[in-house]
């Protein structure tokens, strides 16, 4: 791989990133504009912008770095991520943006009547996002040092350089921006080295090699406890993303909410095709790419491996901006939500408290960055999505679909749901790849369940703590509202 057509390609994502980030500075005039950019994003604009910010550095490595080691176990990834937007279609998307909510705690208070319910909530969110940060910079450092040589941390603190000057400079609406032409640029820096690698092996008539051995670091799913347990994670967790949901407050209406959900969808669908492609080519034609205790750099090695040469230099390269795409669009979702998160709890929700708390937001996942360390960006972030699924998830739901949720039942069902996963990931950190019990390193089978029977008993034991504001607030939710041309974004309720 050549390192000077890497750094370029790095150089050139970054600066288009910042000069579309500066551009929305130039609309970003009102709190409206920084927090949902002013409840205006069109359906196709806003699920280009949902389809950047959702496939993140599992989407685009370590889905076929999965494949490569586990053959068709993995893709029970892709299905599950896809499959996670069918869920938010049905049961979240439209009552969510009807709710009027900015932040998934304005969202709690407003349907528990509770500052209790929505600091608990303010907690869980920021350390999802926490969370689901780290994994985004640990594949910018790997792809940094793969790529080019440079020190690893180089690749962490690129991204939150770029993310906090696109961030601060213009909120939703830039990022807005930013993450729909990313998502499109993804997408062609998958589709076209890997077509262009088909017709060359098509070509050349190259017969395929030894397959890999079967994955033994035990992350990718290998029996019917994990393929069942991933994909509680992977569909429930879907719905509690906050970088996801904060994008729904973002549409005009109910009906644009829907609307994106289904043209995600689609953008999803054609995504996952080629991370799939690069896996299974990788699987058949190099194999030896298994072995090199990476395989989450595969897709970026594979152009020079089967291609070489110029040719194949300038595809790794294409390759390489794609995925500093995925990792600053993820990045700079996860930033915006979480500073209006950040922002309305502690600093008064002003666009100086954005700023401020975007700052903080990126720079804390950074620490944690440094000082750890991962080697299976899709088994990292299939975690993430279990302690979602075990703890925001479950509010969401019952709160949109139950009466009887109370903001009793809802802080027990979080903090049993938080303690469960969460004590399974410190489990399975310490016991080491490998050595883990299944049940610990897929927890989401049981932590989700339980998160759910204990939101449901608790809650129907302080019945008398639903709240008076309950009927009107349900009603409110599932009225489909007229489709409106602007909506003023009221601050929050």
């Amino acid at each position: 791989m050549n390192a000077g057509a890497a750094i370029a390609a790095v150089a050139v994502v970054s600066l288009a990133t910042a000069i579309i980030g500066f551009y929305g500075l130039r609309i970003s005039r009102t709190t409206g504009d920084f927090y949902v950019a002013s409840r205006t994003v069109r359906p196709w604009w806003n699920a280009s912008a949902i389809g950047g910010e959702y496939l993140s550095a599992a989407s685009f490595l370590g889905v076929a770095g999965l494949i490569l080691l586990s053959g068709t176990d993995a893709v029970w990834f892709p299905v599950g991520y896809t499959a996670g937007y069918l869920m938010l279609l049905l049961f979240v998307a439209a009552p969510l943006r009807r709710s009027g909510a900015y932040t998934i705690p304005d969202f709690t208070e407003s349907r528990l009547a509770s500052r209790a319910v929505r600091r608990v909530t303010s907690l869980v969110v920021v350390m999802v996002g926490w969370l689901y940060i780290v994994p985004q910079l640990h594949g910018a450092a790997l792809t940094i040092q793969i790529a080019t040589g440079l020190p690893s941390w180089v690749g962490s603190v690129a991204v939150v350089v770029v993310v906090c000057l696109t961030v601060v400079a213009g909120g939703m609406r830039s990022i807005t921006f930013v993450q729909a032409f990313q998502y499109w640029l993804k997408l062609t820096a998958l589709a076209v080295p890997i077509l262009f690698i088909i017709f060359v092996l098509a070509g050349q008539g190259t017969g395929p090699q030894s397959a890999p051995a079967v994955n033994p670091t035990g992350l990718a799913p290998a029996g019917p406890y994990q393929n069942v347990s991933l994909l509680v994670a992977l569909l429930f967790g879907t719905l509690g993303l906050p970088h996801v949901l904060v994008r729904f407050y973002t549409n005009p209406d109910g009906h644009s909410a829907r609307r994106t959900t289904l043209i995600v969808l689609g953008l999803l669908s054609v995504f996952y095709l080629f991370p799939t492609a690069y896996g299974l080519v990788a699987r058949t034609y190099a194999p030896d790419l298994a072995r090199s205790g990476q395989p989450d750099a595969m897709v970026l090695r594979l152009p020079g491996e089967l291609v070489g040469g110029m040719a194949g230099d300038l595809l790794s390269a294409l390759v390489v901006a794609g995925a500093f795409a995925a990792f600053l669009s993820t990045t700079s979702g996860l930033v915006v939500s979480l500073a209006g998160v950040i922002s309305q709890d502690v600093l008064g929700g002003s666009v100086r408290g954005f700023r401020l708390a975007a700052v903080v937001s990126a720079l804390v996942p950074l620490g944690f960055a440094f000082m750890t360390g991962s080697s299976a960006l899709a088994g990292s972030v299939g975690l993430v999505f279990a302690f979602t699924a075990s703890t925001v998830c479950p509010v969401l739901l019952l709160g949109i679909w139950w009466r009887g949720l109370t903001d009793t039942g809802a802080i027990a069902g979080m903090v049993t749901g938080g303690l469960l996963c969460g004590g399974a990931m410190i489990a399975g950190a310490v016991s080491g790849p490998g050595t883990v019990p299944a049940w610990l390193a897929q927890p989401a089978a049981w932590s989700v369940p339980a998160a759910f029977a204990v939101m449901v008993i608790v809650s129907r034991a302080t019945a008398h703590r639903i709240p008076a504001t309950m009927p009107r607030i349900m009603t409110r939710l599932h009225t489909p509202e007229r489709p409106l041309a602007t909506e003023r974004w009221s601050g929050g309720q």
